[in-house]
């Protein structure tokens, strides 16, 4: 029991250290196109070429899971992030940081995400999934936060105490996420070793891999007409979806109760901090009251709450504005933590597990395209106040679609023998 603890915490590790180093526009925006002398444009380019790596390797990265270890992928996909980040902050040319995502979008994507999961579900004993999800999400999150937390006192302190010119502590903040992820990637290495196999299925020949190329064509075909897998690919979209809408939270807040930047911001740090709990609840919970029914239930809960907010007073006080805040946040990131544990009901085989994993992805994370399209159509057609109320109270509703959907694949599983490994 201690080493599968020790080897979820290293999991932690790795899915909270690896993307800071991407989206530090969310703390320090408008220093790093200072620093890379970049424009806002150049800058959103690089994360439109992310983004497209992102949704062009979720079912190839679910290929690589399927013929390689955790191990390998994972350490390969940690450590190459730190080196591409040591070359990060040598300022390259705007150019060049594009370049940079793309291969950001590989080693993060390709080669991490299913790997990622597929450990997580493999290392989880079948009765325990809603628990180590929920842990995977939380503690990832925990992790991200606490070296957000030292790298914005860092660069605080290298601005105040030590003089640094704003360009120079930001170069200081990459070069310490990028030595962080080389440092878990040994972690990585010598934590998920898997005694008597060297942990790889690479193919050593061509006619191994021709077969290889015939096998995950008739897999993918088996998994698009599995149901349940699309069940929990739209129970991961629905909660994937109401994720996201959780990113306006800010201007929602100030266009309809109308509070100041200071007292939404104090709003918005709340949700930060919901993650973990959220997540682990949800997994303690699910574990003992079946993980595809408390992700039906807290899927509802989770759309109720966005509808909830559109129904308080302009006026309501700040306290019950935190509650609000603070309670919906608990509920989507527990929706988060255990969405990925739905995924031992479509009782695919472990041998393409990962690949299925790859089509679910492919399907789930969907919103990261049109959602937000969807809230810059709503507010410009229709203003702010109108806006928010249609974008908020759509994907609130569309949660009990997602609810649904999670029942319905509770209703299939109910009688469900344990799952053995094709002969």
């Amino acid at each position: 029991m201690g080493i599968r603890y020790l080897k979820l915490i290293v999991l932690m590790m790795a899915g909270g250290a690896i993307y800071p180093l991407l989206y530090l526009r969310q703390n320090f925006e408008l220093t790093l196109l200072s620093t890379f002398d970049m424009t806002l444009a150049e800058l959103s380019i690089a994360y439109s070429v992310l983004g497209t790596a992102f949704v062009l390797s979720y079912v190839p990265s679910g290929w690589l899971a399927d013929r390689f270890s955790p191990r390998s992928l994972l350490t390969f996909s940690v450590g190459m992030t730190g080196v591409i980040g040591l070359w990060y902050a040598s300022l390259p040319t705007a150019f060049w940081v594009t370049v940079i995502f793309g291969l950001w979008g590989i080693t993060t994507g390709l080669t991490f995400w299913a790997a990622l999961i597929k450990g997580c579900s493999l290392l989880a004993p079948e009765h325990l999934q809603a628990r180590y999800f929920g842990l995977l999400e939380g503690g990832r999150g925990l992790f991200e936060a606490l070296l957000a937390t030292i790298a914005v006192a860092w660069f605080a302190y290298a601005v105040g105490s030590l003089n640094a010119a704003d360009e120079g502590a930001m170069v200081q903040v990459i070069y310490f996420y990028s030595l962080v992820c080389l440092v878990i990637a040994v972690f990585l290495w010598a934590v998920l070793k898997e005694p008597g196999s060297s942990g790889t299925n690479a193919v050593t020949d061509r006619a191994t891999a021709s077969a290889n190329l015939r096998d995950t064509f008739r897999d993918l075909a088996s998994l698009v007409t599995n149901i349940r897998v699309w069940l929990v690919a739209v129970c991961i979209l629905v909660g994937y979806q109401v994720f996201w809408a959780t990113y306006s939270y800010s201007a929602f807040l100030q266009t309809q109760f109308g509070l100041d930047a200071v007292a939404v911001a104090a709003l918005t740090t709340v949700r930060l901090w919901m993650r973990p709990i959220g997540a682990v609840l949800a997994g303690l919970i699910g574990d003992h009251f079946h993980p595809v029914r408390s992700l039906g239930i807290a899927i509802g809960l989770a759309g109720f709450s966005l509808v909830a907010l559109l129904v308080m007073p302009a006026d309501s006080p700040y306290a019950l504005l935190y509650f609000a805040v603070a309670t919906s946040s608990v509920l989507i990131f527990g929706v988060r933590g255990i969405y990925w544990a739905s995924f031992n009901t479509t009782r695919v085989e472990p041998r393409r597990a990962g690949l299925a994993i790859g089509m679910v992805s492919m399907i789930g994370y969907t919103p990261d395209i049109y959602m937000p399209m969807l809230n810059s159509y709503l507010i410009t057609a229709f203003g702010e106040a109108l806006g928010y109320q249609l974008y908020f109270g759509g994907v609130g509703l569309t949660a009990f679609v997602g609810s649904s959907c999670a029942f319905y694949l509770l209703r299939l599983s109910r009688n469900d023998p344990p799952i053995t490994e094709d002969p």
